[in-house]
Formats: structure tokens, sequence, C-alpha cells
């Protein structure tokens, strides 16, 4: 069984104070990629980037202090068409989660970077540091980890349930 986030001391010990702000814990009140809360989705973010940064001999803090900032923004899916004009979501939810977090915590230029420039690849500003492309990287895993993991749970409840109950059922024969 993995690891879980909660269960690496040094990891909590990282974030600990993050965690204790209620404006980080707000983000659990909103779902995020349809399946998951911003929050959850900002854990794995930040868990999985904290262990490919320290796997990597990178800045194994600020990837997880950051990622777990990321997405530090308070609006939901619906409202993200009100930033049309305004170079769309993805351009514009980094900037919101930085200035966000700028309240949260005090940022070092790393994690700054890390934050505005998460949305690499759909966005044409070039990160200036590895745990920059590290967090932008493992956010686009976690976001389609958010989404098709309980599309395929469901997917395979459905194709057990007839198999099973195909097994379960007697054959009658008739004489």
């Amino acid at each position: 069984m993995k690891r879980q986030w909660y269960e690496d001391n040094e990891y909590v010990d990282i974030v600990a104070d993050l965690l204790d702000h209620p404006e980080v814990m707000e983000l659990n009140n909103f779902v995020h990629h349809y399946y998951s809360t911003r929050l959850k989705h900002s854990l794995d973010v930040s868990y999985r980037s904290f262990r490919v940064a320290k796997k990597l001999h990178l800045d194994a803090v600020a990837a997880a202090r950051a990622g777990l900032l990321h997405d530090m923004f308070y609006y939901s899916h619906d409202e993200k068409k009100k930033f049309k004009n305004e170079g769309g979501h993805s351009y514009v939810h980094p900037r919101i989660a930085l200035r966000n977090a700028e309240r949260v915590a005090d940022l070092t230029p790393k994690e700054k970077d890390i934050i505005v420039k998460h949305m690499w690849g759909a966005t044409k500003s070039l990160p200036h540091y590895k745990e920059s492309y590290v967090v932008s990287f493992t956010d686009k895993y976690s976001a389609i980890h958010d989404v098709a993991a309980p599309i395929y749970q469901r997917a395979k409840r459905r194709l057990k349930a007839p198999m099973t109950q195909h097994r379960s059922q007697k054959v009658h024969h008739v004489s």
C-alpha cells in the first residue's frame, strides 16, 4: 500500500502551518475536477511534488508548500467563464492563487514562480525553476487522476457486476 501524505512526518512538518490556516482549509468546500475537492487535489499535487523533488535532489520544501497553494482560488467551476476576456481561467487562476497565498504565508521567489507558472503548457510563460516544472507536471497528472480514477472504478464495478451475477445463477436443465 502506498504511503499517505499524513503518514509522512517530514512532509507534514513542512505544510502544517498552511493546513492550520482557515483560508487553506476553505479549499475543501470547492469541488475540483468534478470528483474531488480543491484541497484534496492540492494535497495530492503537493505531496507528489514533494516526493519527486526529493528524489531529484531539488527543493522539496518549495515544491510541497507551493504545490499546496497552487490552486488557492475561491470560485466555482461555473464561474470560470467570467475570466474569458482576461485571458481565461488557465491564465487568471494562478495569479489569483498567488495573491491569496501571499496572504497566508511569506513566499520565496521560487514558491511564487511555482504557483504562477503551474499552468505552463496551457499558458506561455516558462517557469524559472526546475521545481516549477515538477509541480506543473504533477498538477496535470493529478488532474487526470482526479477525473479518470472515479470513472475507472465505476466502469470496473459495472463490468464486474454482470459477471458475478452470471456466475451465481444456477443453470437449470429442462428434462
